[in-house]
């Protein structure tokens, strides 16, 4: 199987190209360190199964180019690799299109074991997390679209609000999304409407509450 790992961390991305490459069934054909150079990796080689790390650098988190990716190379499967042990991130993960979630302190033969199941098609996610995925599912089912960014926000919006929780200006977030600085303003003014937010306090508040700053 054709692989392509995207993490921020050039150790990271050689120690699972290591194990993987070592592997008679599993060749990495390329590596990636943001959500946009993962994008351009897949739509060049078109792999079977994409590492994709979900802290990287701000411009494009893992989540939103795991829906980019998703929704444009169907045929790649997504396994999201991250630290977070946390049932919003594997719930969201999972609707943006990943076919599975493992922490990176894993063992190397729970990685390989998540590998070969998203190839076929399978979801992996560990047990000690399918309670809590169960819990998240039945807890957003109840409770509608609430107050759930993912929902509530656009892709583009979701990419502005860490930017903008962060402290960049109007014109550091327009450079890093390719977009203009009136259309960054626009994005504020929905993303603070929608949210029902008055001040930037308050939007680093929701930000750090719905871990959006961690991606």
């Amino acid at each position: 199987m054709r692989i392509i790992i995207a993490d921020d961390h050039a150790v990271v991305r050689s120690g699972f190209m290591h194990i993987l490459n070592f592997q008679a069934d599993m060749e990495v054909v390329a590596t990636a360190a943001d959500g946009l150079e993962a994008y351009a990796a897949v739509a060049k080689h078109r792999p079977d199964v994409l590492l994709m790390d979900l802290s990287m650098p701000p411009g494009e988190s893992g989540l939103i180019a795991t829906g980019k990716i998703h929704e444009d190379f169907p045929e790649t499967k997504i396994l999201i690799l991250t630290m977070h042990d946390d049932e919003e991130y594997l719930f969201h993960v999972l609707k943006n299109g990943a076919s599975g979630y493992i922490l990176k302190n894993a063992p190397d033969e729970e990685l390989l074991i998540a590998v070969r199941m998203v190839y076929r098609g399978d979801t992996y996610i560990h047990p000690s997390m399918t309670t809590s995925l169960v819990r998240e599912f039945v807890r957003h089912d109840s409770n509608g679209h609430g107050n759930d960014p993912f929902k509530i926000l656009t892709k583009r919006e979701l990419e502005v609000l860490p930017l903008a929780a962060k402290g960049y200006g109007n014109k550091d977030i327009a450079e890093m999304l390719y977009i203009s600085v009136k259309t960054v303003e626009a994005h504020k003014a929905r993303i603070m409407e929608k949210l029902e937010l008055k001040s930037r306090p308050e939007l680093v508040e929701y930000a750090l509450r719905k871990k959006l700053l961690n991606f």
